[in-house]
């Protein structure tokens, strides 16, 4: 599904990813992650897919948005877990959107 955004500006969080073979638990809390941020103010939206290389855009309405879902005490606790578990190795990137466009049929 594709993230409908507000109008630009705004912000996406580009999460690139390499699991390790680990993968108990790692569907169950990234689903939780995901409702949860859907559930914090400024959350616009989310993309996610996943081969070799894991990659979630998500979209914020503010740098202090996403500072505020980087601090939540779940999120931290995800991303312990994933450091610890899941991950090889991750970037994020932090990207503030100037413009964009969509396509239909």
């Amino acid at each position: 599904m594709i993230a409908k955004t507000i109008r630009t500006p705004y912000y996406a969080v580009v999460f690139t990813s390499i699991k390790t073979p680990l993968d108990k638990g790692y569907s169950e809390m990234a689903d939780s992650m995901i409702e949860l941020a859907q559930r914090q103010p400024g959350f616009l939206g989310a993309e996610s897919a996943e081969n070799e290389v894991g990659i979630t855009v998500s979209y914020w309405e503010s740098m202090d948005a996403i500072k505020k879902w980087q601090a939540h005490p779940a999120h931290q606790i995800a991303q312990e877990r994933g450091k610890e578990n899941w991950y090889q190795k991750y970037s994020v990137r932090i990207c503030k959107v100037e413009s964009d466009y969509f396509f239909e049929k």
